[in-house]
């Protein structure tokens, strides 16, 4: 059985995320349906990891292993020919046995984007945007460079996940012009995200441009381990999962 490996981009708005759940729509869900047709057999697809109700992905990657009697499908083409508008195919190709969408990940690249202008938010724009007026984005800048390096970010971690420990190495978060004058992008990018961490560093740096806390508060937070000393979670359609490494 041959293991197909798959990038992946999807506009996230309409589904429950990417894992199954037996009340609404996931990303998963539709790929095995979809592949599962194609084979005349059930399919299951392993995601790199799952992305929350509303998040966008440009590189998810996820793996499946094919009926033999289907090896020379061309994935691409056919998938992209049944799957709806908002998941596309960008790569399909054969990957070793030993290769794991989850398990072989190195590290992964989010982005985060806010809309700083106050008066509207473009409605093209509107479902990939989080609206935050009146910010100040060098004190964000400030409080961001606590944050980079290997820490414990417990304080980032909301419940619902089990996992052995929370230790995770962040690069340098960078800040970049988007597509428009009133657009900014947070790129992440560690060797592992806890569940809604980005959303959750995200969440932070907000607060603080807005005013609520210092620069000097996101230490505090961060050495604090308690997610309830951390703002609130920010929402999910200024996120996107841009790549996975391996």
């Amino acid at each position: 059985m041959p293991r197909i490996r798959l990038t992946l981009a999807y506009v996230g708005t309409r589904y429950r995320g990417w894992q199954i759940q037996n009340n609404g729509m996931t990303i998963q869900g539709v790929l095995e349906e979809t592949l599962s047709r194609i084979c005349e057999e059930p399919i299951r697809v392993h995601g790199s990891g799952r992305t929350d109700s509303g998040v966008h992905a440009l590189g998810q990657v996820a793996h499946f292993d094919a009926p033999g009697a289907k090896a020379r499908i061309p994935w691409q083409k056919a998938l992209n020919s049944m799957l709806p508008d908002d998941i596309a195919v960008l790569d399909a190709r054969e990957a070793g046995p030993e290769f794991h969408a989850r398990f072989s990940v190195r590290s992964k690249r989010y982005s985060y984007t806010i809309w700083t202008e106050p008066g509207y938010v473009l409605p093209q724009r509107s479902p990939f945007v989080w609206p935050v007026r009146g910010i100040d984005l060098e004190a964000m800048d400030l409080a961001a460079a606590h944050l980079a390096g290997t820490h414990d970010f417990a304080a980032f971690q909301n419940a619902g996940t089990e996992i052995k420990g929370t230790v995770r190495t962040l690069q340098p978060i960078v800040r970049t012009k988007g597509m428009w004058p009133s657009e900014w992008v947070f790129v992440f990018q560690a060797d592992g995200f806890l569940k809604q961490m980005v959303r959750n560093l995200m969440g932070l740096l907000v607060e603080i441009g807005r005013g609520g806390m210092g620069s000097a508060d996101a230490q505090a937070v961060l050495n604090g381990l308690d997610r309830r000393r951390a703002p609130a979670t920010a929402p999910p359609q200024g996120l996107c999962l841009d790549e996975v490494i391996y």
